[in-house]
């Protein structure tokens, strides 16, 4: 099965570039294509890509605003932000709104192709210098307080979670059950308030609640 995907920039000339980019891939298939937040929202209801890759800086609507929509009304649909600014408001910004990678547009063909794979496959990814403005982020001090704080396990399940690892590898790295890590991370959803892995890494990116690094 062909990862299906939507391009959207309001930029013509690096639209072209995405799409040459895609067909030198056999396993990629160029869905559609979008010039602004609006315009990608209508597609992905009538399209249904598996990945989008999302220009954040658009006119009339902007990709933040475009990826919060999709992700609420698709959460199926993975998002890419694709930028050319790592500013950590934007970094946050898109990752609050429901991206699962942020890449800058100076990405080489081949880690765009690998990122678009392990996207579709769930998995955060993130260029180096925004994963340096993560860990800014996430050295930032916690200001709020939860209404049930994490045990120092939680803790620790949920930093080997920010590092990308699934239960089958916590599970080996901690030399506990997979039973017992999809408890813990049941509990850390709970008090995070959140519905998922995803969610889960990106309130602790937001709010500073591990250190890596």
């Amino acid at each position: 099965m062909k990862i299906r995907v939507l391009i959207v920039d309001d930029h013509d000339m690096l639209r072209e570039g995405l799409i040459s980019f895609l067909k030198a891939y056999p396993e990629f298939e160029l869905v559609g294509e979008a010039s602004s937040g609006k315009e990608a929202i209508e597609l992905c209801l009538h399209l249904e890509p598996d990945v989008v890759l999302m220009d954040l800086l658009m006119p009339e609507m902007d990709g933040i605003t475009a990826i919060r929509h999709i992700h609420r009304a698709q959460p199926k649909i993975r998002l890419i932000a694709l930028s050319s600014f790592g500013e950590e408001e934007l970094i946050k910004g898109a990752l609050e709104a429901g991206a699962t990678s942020y890449l800058l547009k100076n990405v080489s063909a081949q880690e765009l192709a690998d990122a678009i794979r392990s996207t579709h496959l769930g998995l955060q990814t993130f260029s180096p210098e925004v994963t340096s403005s993560l860990l800014r982020i996430m050295q930032t001090p916690h200001k709020e307080v939860l209404t049930e704080p994490l045990t120092p396990r939680e803790l620790q399940i949920l930093e080997l979670m920010v590092a990308g690892l699934n239960n089958h590898a916590i599970a080996e790295k901690l030399n506990i059950s997979k039973f017992t890590v999809k408890n813990h991370i049941s509990n850390i959803l709970g008090k995070l308030g959140v519905k998922n892995r995803l969610e889960a890494v990106r309130t602790a990116i937001e709010k500073g609640l591990v250190h890596l690094g």
